[in-house]
């Protein structure tokens, strides 16, 4: 059974700039955001294109875990960016796995669709707090950037 997992997080810079960076320049995470992400690589297409595939080395609870990513869905209109992993760790506690991102103006929702490989594994809020650390790191960037 899917179950899912939301968070909302406040923003201050630009809801355009913030939804064109997880769009276009995720791979980017490794010099802005460096204790979460050790390195990013595109396997497949280009970053900002629907079908396109990363690899990343990240830390979620303490652990270094590596993940195939590849964009899903992309909706400019609504600023969303859907990602599924293909291969990593994460498909090990979870087998079915994707999370959204949407941005709208002074916040960004991160939307969590899971299904746990076995009922005593716990939500994936490792996840989360990785995902809400990338959305400080990201805004902090933006705002002195830009």
């Amino acid at each position: 059974m899917s179950q899912k997992l939301e968070a909302t997080a406040e923003i201050q810079s630009s809801a355009d700039k913030f939804y064109g960076f997880f769009k276009n320049r995720m791979s980017d995470l490794v010099n802005i955001f460096p204790a979460g992400f050790k390195s990013a690589q595109v396997i497949e297409g280009h970053e900002g294109s629907v079908g396109a595939v990363l690899l990343y080395n990240f830390v979620a609870g303490g652990i270094t875990q590596t993940v195939t990513l590849r964009t899903e869905a992309i909706n400019d209109e609504q600023r969303t960016v859907t990602y599924k992993p293909l291969e990593g760790d994460v498909l090990k506690l979870y087998p079915s796995y994707q999370f959204t991102i949407a941005v709208s103006d002074g916040s960004v929702k991160w939307t969590i669709e899971y299904e746990k490989a076995l009922p005593v594994v716990p939500p994936p809020e490792i996840y989360m707090v990785l995902a809400l650390g990338c959305t400080k790191a990201v805004d902090a960037y933006l705002l002195l950037s830009h």
